[in-house]
């Protein structure tokens, strides 16, 4: 018969450290401390050593571009002599200039044909592409997403030709119009602007359309289902399922359409190069008319920060909404 050996309770009465006495010297720190914080120092070195090139290469080629530029616009310089001091008298230029305040004018029109209408097809399209079950569908994707590859140089000559007088769009038209079309659509100032902000839409919907489409495919296909079960048609579907999930794609699809729209140089250079007079004159395309053309590098230095400072806080505005709506 074996003894019993007694039991001790797992709770111990927990041990109150006794007080440090005045005067009594402070116990000396532990060695793994010290070790611990010579390891987060060395983490902190090695992660600066690792970013000094990267961050050397961003101020060499990103920071000091933009500084360069802030400094021009400050002077008057024809890109040539030595520049003289004008302080904001560019800027101020900037802001009451016709011609310079009509390009920014019509860069928000070209928003529009840009960014809001290939956003509602792209939305439609993408709704059909994604959920369609037909023989050929990557042809048609393909096919929507083809003005992307295309160089834009070239895909301006080629409607500047069918804008002609005498092009396929004037062509067309004599098929159901009385009489012979022969409108100049580039050469018109009531009609420029609207032409060259419809190619921009058939650049962007292709965009806008493959950007949606991953966003659609990402959604899980139970939603349809239950909509489906509940009664509701293709456009409630399409509006209470589709598009509130393909919110962030929505907003990517609207940041990189208005960028486009805002900086949007070669197409108006190639079509209209800002006319008829200034009808289709956008900021980018003054910059270069104002620091190649004129020889005014400090008014273009001082419109190039101006439309930074646009495109900055629009980007801002719209990632704040987005996280938001996303809360």
């Amino acid at each position: 018969m074996t003894s019993a050996q007694p039991i001790r309770s797992a709770a111990l009465p927990l041990r109150r450290r006794p007080r440090r006495a005045r005067g009594e010297a402070a116990a000396p720190s532990s060695p793994n401390r010290g070790s611990g914080i010579s390891k987060r120092r060395g983490r902190a070195l090695a992660a600066v050593a690792l970013m000094a090139l990267p961050l050397a290469v961003y101020g060499l080629f990103m920071l000091y571009p933009i500084g360069r530029v802030l400094v021009l616009s400050l002077y008057t310089w024809d890109g040539l002599g030595t520049g003289t001091w004008a302080g904001l008298d560019n800027y101020r230029l900037t802001f009451t200039d016709p011609r310079l305040v009509g390009a920014f004018a019509h860069a928000l029109v070209l928003i529009v044909f840009y960014a809001v209408i290939p956003l509602a097809i792209g939305l439609v399209l993408a709704s059909l592409l994604a959920r369609a079950k037909v023989r050929g569908i990557g042809f048609f994707r393909t096919v929507v997403f083809l003005p992307q590859v295309i160089a834009m140089v070239v895909l301006a000559i080629a409607w500047r030709q069918i804008y002609q007088p005498n092009g396929l769009l004037n062509t067309v038209l004599s098929w159901f119009v009385p009489g012979e079309v022969t409108t100049a659509w580039l050469g018109d100032y009531s009609t420029a602007l609207v032409a060259v902000g419809l190619i921009g839409t058939w650049v962007s919907t292709g965009l806008v359309t493959v950007l949606l489409m991953s966003g659609i495919a990402g959604i899980p296909k139970d939603y349809y289902e239950a909509a489906t079960l509940d009664g509701a048609g293709w456009f409630r579907q399409f509006r209470y399922v589709t598009v509130p999930g393909v919110r962030a794609e929505i907003l990517v699809s609207l940041t990189l359409t208005i960028i486009s729209a805002l900086k949007t140089f070669d197409l108006v250079y190639m079509t209209t190069s800002g006319g008829p007079g200034t009808s289709t004159t956008v900021p980018s395309y003054e910059v270069y008319n104002q620091a190649f053309r004129l020889g005014q590098v400090g008014t273009a230095s001082s419109l190039a920060v101006v439309l930074t400072l646009v495109i900055f806080v629009i980007n801002l505005t719209l990632n704040l909404v987005g996280e938001r709506g996303q809360k």
